[in-house]
């Protein structure tokens, strides 16, 4: 299993609104990220609207393009659009930055 962590910047002005959405991601949204292989999928929000996402897949690309060609991605990701305004016209689940793990504790202690 491979751990994800990736960043976005959602517009500050409406933090509110995005924290509403994602109060009540729509089911067969959470049934398509659950069939792609999106595992322990969690995101993290700073007030300033640094958003910090984490999940586990056994293959990170493929998860991704499971979803891009799910129907109800594209609807999602059309109403997730106005949140990532620094994004242009690139979907929110394009302009993801993943980050590089530097450390992880059970791996060191061998376990």
């Amino acid at each position: 299993m491979t751990r994800v962590c990736f960043t976005l910047q959602v517009d500050p002005a409406k933090l509110d609104a995005y924290r509403a959405a994602h109060a009540a991601v729509w089911p067969d949204m959470l049934r398509a990220l659950a069939d792609t292989g999106w595992h322990d999928y969690r995101l993290f929000l700073r007030p300033d609207g640094l958003l910090v996402g984490f999940l586990e897949t056994d293959d990170f690309a493929a998860a991704q393009a499971a979803m891009a060609r799910t129907e109800v991605n594209a609807r999602w990701q059309a109403a997730m659009a106005d949140f990532f305004p620094a994004l242009g016209e690139a979907r929110p689940d394009e302009g993801m930055l993943v980050l590089e793990q530097v450390f992880h504790l059970e791996e060191q202690l061998g376990g």
